[in-house]
């Protein structure tokens, strides 16, 4: 599959087509839709998602427009921002908003935005039709209030090529919409948005003297064409395959300070709108997280202590099993910092860092088809406490990590399948004055997928995604808030492969079922397309 699909990579979220009548909020009963035509056309519906829409607190309200811009090129379109009048600078709130449209022919690309060098939105597009598309992503960015707070530079990209054979130029506008802090708001506001939001400088951080809760985003994407996209396909320099990485597909992005290991985590396998050598698979759905690209949370504060101190600190993030020399990944940093509002400096220290050996073995088995069995993992745990106002304060992170794939190709790849899981563990407990706070977040991705090339070169794709996620916050030991995410997608199109667009007689059935229920509430919707049209838009809570 590697081999027919290797491409440069992106992705979005988006509306539904007028023609499509979707029942009112919290209704049961499904959609009126068209009758699907045999085969796709030259048009389709819209992209759009079964995620939940953004909720918007119901108080004054003011926009900004971050970026307008047409990506045609590698060009990243540069622009300043200000805040706005007459909403203050603290806020209940603050949603951004990309629309964009594209038409043509065109790849999926990978973009991203900054302001004041911060990254607020890493994101990919959907590739168009004939007629053309247009799509929407919306992402509470509220987190990122101290960045708002300051007029500063702002930076997008969306690298496209575009030629007399890929002609879609990217036309997008991004806005980001404030909502006043009403008086019910502004405790649980205080409490929940970082007082800084930072970055690295030449590779180093700076922390205030004061901090006493960290955490370090990572946007990672394996991307930009070759096969660090496909990373989860890759094989071991000994077996016949076109993608080749020398400890095989198990990747971890690590993060560091002054070369001590804080943190491990398991990458997201995103799945971009061309993705398994099949766009007829994402038209209208995407995979999970292609147009909002979550970036990996650190729990960077059993580092507090030692980070206080004023002075700048290493921070490094490399990726695990990626061949030494090669490009193909991206990871910028943001750092959301917490600080004691009585206390100058607040003193500490990191007590413990306890891994366990890294673990990745890739078991090659030849024959027909040929086969790599591939098993990895890791265990961290790391200590650390800080001494503030309100008395000392230790935070203990563990995070176990394990990874099993499947992989089955046949000579020439015609026939390429993959059978993976992904475990991500964490348990943070926070212990201070008064009962110990603790948050426990199992997640687990999955890829169950495969893609034939037939005699009549007609190429099938089969497969399934999944983006799975239980936390649970606790209180003294009693459960004080909890969340169940089960996001996922189902694909199986075909079309005939090495011929021109309009005789490629494509047919493909997609569904997405994206369910989440907890101590907020409960979202629950299905979608299902046929050639590119609607048939099924269902709500169940």
């Amino acid at each position: 599959m590697p081999r027919a699909a290797l491409r440069t990579p992106a992705t979005a979220l988006g509306a539904p087509a007028p023609a499509l009548h979707a029942p009112a909020a919290g209704s049961r009963a499904p959609v009126t839709v068209p009758e699907a035509p045999a085969e796709f056309g030259t048009d389709w519906h819209d992209p759009l998602t079964a995620a939940p829409a953004i909720s918007r607190p119901a108080t004054k309200s003011c926009e900004v427009t971050l970026a307008e811009a047409k990506f045609s090129d590698f060009t990243p379109y540069r622009g300043t921002y200000a805040p706005p009048d007459g909403c203050g600078d603290h806020w209940s709130k603050v949603v951004l908003r990309l629309d964009g449209k594209v038409k043509g022919r065109q790849y999926d690309r990978l973009g991203y935005l900054h302001v004041g060098g911060v990254e607020i939105l890493r994101t990919s597009t959907p590739e168009p039709s004939p007629d053309g598309v247009e799509w929407s992503v919306e992402k509470d960015v509220t987190r990122y209030t101290d960045t708002f707070r300051r007029g500063g530079d702002v930076e997008m990209l969306i690298g496209n090529v575009v030629d007399d054979t890929y002609t879609g130029v990217l036309d997008v506008k991004v806005t980001l919409t404030f909502y006043a802090r009403g008086k019910a708001a502004r405790a649980a506001a205080a409490s929940g948005v970082p007082d800084r939001v930072l970055t690295l400088q030449d590779g180093t951080l700076t922390t205030p003297r004061n901090s006493e809760r960290i955490v370090a985003e990572v946007y990672a994407t394996g991307s930009g064409g070759g096969c660090e996209e496909f990373w989860y396909l890759t094989v071991p320099d000994a077996a016949p395959y076109s993608c080749k990485a020398a400890d095989g597909p198990y990747r971890e992005v690590q993060i560091k300070v002054d070369g001590r290991l804080a943190g491990v985590a398991e990458p997201f396998p995103n799945v971009w709108t061309g993705g398994w050598s099949n766009p007829f698979l994402w038209y209208v759905i995407p995979g999970p997280r292609a147009f909002d690209v979550r970036p990996i949370e650190y729990d960077l504060s059993p580092f507090a202590g030692l980070l206080d101190d004023g002075r700048p600190h290493r921070v490094d993030v490399s990726v695990v099993g990626v061949p030494e020399g090669q490009s193909g990944w991206s990871a910028p940093v943001d750092v959301l910092v917490w600080q004691d509002a009585r206390r100058a400096h607040v003193t500490g220290a990191l007590t413990e860092v306890s891994a366990d050996g890294l673990a990745n073995t890739s078991s090659y088995t030849p024959g027909s088809p040929e086969r790599l069995d591939t098993a990895g993992g890791h265990r961290l745990t790391v200590s650390g406490y800080v001494d503030t106002s309100h008395g000392r304060v230790t935070t203990t992170v563990r995070r176990v990590l394990a990874n099993t794939s499947v992989h089955r190709w046949t000579d020439g790849e015609d026939t390429d399948g993959l059978e993976a899981a992904w475990n991500d563990d964490q348990t943070v407990t926070v212990d201070g004055r008064g009962p110990a706070r603790v948050t426990r977040t199992h997640r687990t991705y999955t890829m169950d997928g495969t893609t034939t090339l037939g005699p009549d070169g007609r190429l099938r794709t089969v497969l399934r995604l999944g983006d799975r996620a239980a936390v649970d916050e606790l209180r003294g030991g009693r459960r004080t808030a909890w969340s169940r995410l089960d996001d996922r997608y189902a694909g199986d199109a075909t079309y005939t492969a090495g011929v021109p667009r309009d005789q490629r007689h494509a047919v493909g059935t997609t569904s997405e079922r994206y369910a989440l229920r907890g101590s907020d509430g409960c979202h629950d919707r299905r979608l299902v397309t046929e050639q590119g049209v609607l048939t099924v838009d269902h709500r169940s809570c």
